[in-house]
């Protein structure tokens, strides 16, 4: 296909005959019929060479061929040894399977590599992104910081702790979690106010825990003038609480009056802010503390300023108190003010003395008015359940084990000790296992004095 190849007769003739404004399209009809006569008639003179692609499957000579050809397709037998991998061949040379491309993070379609979103800021770095924005690109350098709290954010927190403080009376875990708060120095004063305010709403065995936790929070968060300035927040709304707790300023006096006694506050906090004040509520407060202070040997008293809680107090004392109780009781006959100093006394798990002391107060009184205002006392504190029947069941089962030594002051005291069951049964104080579980009085036989102080044979009882 050179240009000296000689051209056939026609095509020249043809060409040359050919007219100006025909001249383009009679080449072009010239020149495909030559290709085709050429394609047809030149076969033999066309190079035909193969692409060179690596093959899955590698040559072998032909069968009986000397001039060592190379077949496409693999043998039948597969007995031949395998031809190294050509350098362009994306199968592994060592045989085995290598890890995904960029730990699984790179190629068309992925998701990247495992946990890399966490590292992900959240804003594009691609420029071709539609929401990649330059001036989010910019470097900062981050500091940490620890947000403040306000009183109220900080009020619902601490008020959970102080109620689980009365439960456990554990100071050092309330000062852990007001420490873990980050409570700042503008608001910590509010503490006490805080403090203060639920010891107004609760007994005085709670009062006096308040007063050791604000004693425990001086020097490891409260400082002494964020002390005076929270006893000097709860004076000035001192008006207000006094709406809600009528009795708030005797209990704020005695509130300052032991803060004073555990060196929290200087005494001088109590005398500067009497002549200060015009309100009526906060110069109670001050009149209380100030009293407080100045009795013989008050600084020592003031320990005890909330009395002694139900769970210190002595067993000796809880029975005293229990005693002058029920003899109060026969006496004025007010089952209210009864159960209230019972109450008060707050020792539920010990309400199986006043059971015991009641009944033996009843076997030992010996009349049936006694008896019977007994039963109605008992009658009441089950109804309203500030006895429970736990601790009824142990009062009376107490008295059962009891009897034969109380049997030697009061010799009727089993008599006595029926007649009782029996009208507490009667209204359903004592249970029918209470009335089985009764016991009675055995007889016993004793001999003559002649008999030289032996027991009689049974024979001879017959």
């Amino acid at each position: 296909m050179s240009s000296a190849m000689e051209l056939p007769d026609e095509f020249q003739n043809g060409f040359l005959a050919a007219d100006e404004n025909n001249m383009n399209i009679s080449v072009e009809t010239e020149e495909d019929e030559l290709i085709a006569k050429l394609d047809d008639g030149n076969k033999e003179m066309r190079v035909i060479k193969r692409a060179k692609r690596p093959s899955k499957y590698p040559y072998v000579p032909k069968e009986g061929s000397d001039e060592g050809g190379r077949s496409p397709t693999a043998p039948a037998n597969g007995d031949h040894k395998p031809l190294p991998y050509t350098k362009n061949s994306r199968k592994s040379r060592t045989g085995r399977r290598g890890l995904p491309k960029k730990g699984g993070g790179g190629g068309k379609g992925t998701w990247g590599k495992p946990g890399s979103e966490l590292e992900e800021s959240g804003l594009p770095t691609d420029e071709h992104d539609p929401n990649y924005d330059s001036d989010t690109q910019e470097t900062y350098a981050l500091k940490m910081t620890e947000p403040k709290l306000t009183f109220e954010e900080f009020k619902k927190p601490v008020e959970e702790e102080v109620l689980e403080y009365f439960e456990n009376s554990d100071p050092e875990e309330v000062i852990r979690s007001i420490q873990e708060l980050n409570i700042q120095g503008e608001e910590k004063h509010k503490l006490v106010y805080l403090i203060v305010e639920m010891g107004l709403e609760h007994k005085p065995h709670h009062r006096e825990l308040c007063s050791m936790l604000i004693s425990d929070l001086y020097g490891s968060i409260l400082t002494p003038e964020e002390l005076m300035q929270g006893f000097d927040d709860v004076l000035n709304d001192l008006a207000d609480i006094t709406i809600d707790c009528p009795e708030a300023p005797a209990m704020v006096g005695k509130f300052l009056a032991r803060a004073v006694a555990d060196d929290c506050i200087p005494p001088k906090f109590v005398v500067n802010h009497a002549g200060r004040i015009s309100c009526v509520q906060a110069r109670l407060a001050l009149e209380k503390a100030d009293t407080l202070m100045k009795m013989k040997h008050g600084m020592v008293r003031l320990d005890n300023v909330w009395g002694i809680g139900g769970g210190s107090r002595p067993v000796k004392s809880l029975i005293k108190k229990m005693v002058l109780l029920l003899k109060e009781y026969l006496s004025a006959r007010d089952i209210k003010t009864a159960t209230s100093c019972l109450i008060d006394l707050e020792v539920p798990h010990f309400h199986h003395e006043l059971v015991y002391e009641a009944i033996l107060m009843v076997i030992e009184d010996t009349t049936e008015p006694a008896a019977e205002l007994m039963v109605k006392f008992l009658k009441s504190l089950c109804d309203s359940v500030v006895v429970t029947k736990t601790q009824m069941d142990q009062g009376i089962k107490r008295i059962y084990d009891n009897m034969p030594d109380i049997c030697l002051d009061v010799p009727a005291a089993y008599c006595l000790l029926e007649r009782f069951a029996t009208m507490a049964f009667k209204v359903n104080l004592f249970s029918e296992k209470n009335m089985e579980d009764m016991p009675n009085r055995g007889r016993k036989r004793f001999v003559s004095e002649g008999d030289g102080g032996k027991e009689k044979p049974v024979s001879c009882l017959k």
